[in-house]
């Protein structure tokens, strides 16, 4: 089961949503893995109706983060700039 770190809260609290399930896992920042930032894939398991990070999943977040960029830049080039003329 895969999730993705979405958002960190009130600076302890870090929102991982479940892909699968479509649910929202809230965990201290404590239990992180370490190298953990925003949009990191987790490998994750349920144990007794909690949800536990097993490991980052390197491959997966890092063929997100390239999927990302190439959708950025072809944003960047397609765009003509501003409608609005500056004064």
């Amino acid at each position: 089961m895969k999730g993705i770190l979405d958002r960190f809260e009130d600076s302890n609290k870090a929102v991982i949503l479940m892909e699968e399930t479509k649910e929202e896992v809230v965990i201290p920042v404590e239990q992180l893995p370490e190298g953990s930032s925003k949009n990191t894939y987790f490998n994750m398991k349920k144990v007794d109706d909690k949800y536990q990070i097993v490991s980052i999943d390197e491959a997966t977040t890092q063929k997100e983060a390239e999927t990302s960029s190439d959708l950025m830049a072809k944003l960047r080039a397609k765009s003509k700039g501003s409608k609005f003329k500056k004064k």
